[in-house]
């Protein structure tokens, strides 16, 4: 039995020491440097917690934020929700179900910049795939990224970009599910709707969590789809956390400041996850 200890801990040292380089250490000292005014790299002074109390007088700062939550908003919603959908459409089909898979999965494996260039390309006002289209039909060009529908812009290659991901996760959760289940509710008569309701979806409740607290902290880290398509405009509308704590730490050279904002996107990533599993309280069920 010590023996196998010995072997667990050098098996897992090698991962430990991975982790504190590259992600304890770099947060920690993210902690450090919001407490400092830092013009440039080299140049800090110690402030307390002035940074903090700029940040919440930060009408930029308090945008971004509710742009990040609305965002978030939308992608827990309808990323999780689309994915349940086809993953529950795909597990019923018994012929092509290789193929819708992979179809659906395909955005995942390609880079954020990509997507955001595709999509600017998409909205172009002069010679976009949008405006083209209206034009053939004999409608006027219209300009796509207002400050009114900019957000939703956004919002729609984020929440295409990421559905096969947690479509694979649900597909996979529901391919678990013993078939007995299902044709003992069969011979009861049951439809295909509560079939869904009821075997389905409290199976993989566990699964769906999982699937919610990754969309929500991820939305918070949306950074390159948002600065290629609109750079956070037309006048701030779009901003989010993560495009405005890039311009203040790489543009602005305010290090200190960028690094509270990234603290802020980290407590409140870590507080909606926490959150999210308080309220989804079921337990997984096993079979």
């Amino acid at each position: 039995m010590k023996g196998d200890k010995i072997y667990a801990v050098l098996f897992l040292t090698p991962a430990f020491l991975i982790a504190a380089i590259f992600l304890y250490y770099p947060f920690f000292d993210n902690v450090r440097q919001s407490f400092y005014r830092t013009d440039g790299f080299f140049n800090s002074t110690y402030i307390g917690f002035n940074n903090y109390i700029r940040l919440f007088n930060d009408e930029i700062a308090i945008g971004a934020t509710l742009n990040s939550l609305e965002l978030m908003l939308y992608v827990a919603i309808f990323q999780v929700g689309i994915a349940l959908v086809l993953a529950v459409m795909v597990d019923s089909i018994k012929h092509g179900a290789r193929f819708f898979r992979t179809a659906f999965f395909f955005p995942v494996v390609i880079s954020g910049a990509a997507i955001g260039l595709l999509f600017t390309l998409i909205y172009n006002y002069n010679n976009g795939l949008l405006n083209e289209i209206l034009v053939r039909f004999g409608f006027e060009r219209v300009l796509w990224l207002t400050e009114q529908s900019s957000l939703y812009m956004v919002a729609i290659p984020t929440i295409w970009s990421y559905v096969g991901f947690y479509f694979v996760i649900i597909l996979t959760a529901i391919a678990k599910i013993p078939e007995d289940y299902y044709e003992a509710a069969k011979l009861e008569g049951i439809t295909e709707i509560q079939r869904m309701f009821k075997i389905t979806l409290p199976l993989i409740v566990g699964d769906m969590k999982t699937c919610l607290v990754l969309a929500i902290t991820g939305a918070l880290k949306i950074f390159e789809l948002v600065y290629i398509i609109t750079r956070g405009g037309p006048a701030r509308s779009s901003e989010v956390l993560g495009t405005y704590m890039y311009q203040k730490a790489f543009e602005d050279m305010a290090i200190g400041y960028g690094a509270t904002l990234a603290v802020l996107m980290v407590t409140i990533g870590l507080s909606l996850a926490f959150i999210t599993n308080k309220l989804i309280k079921r337990e997984e069920v096993t079979y």
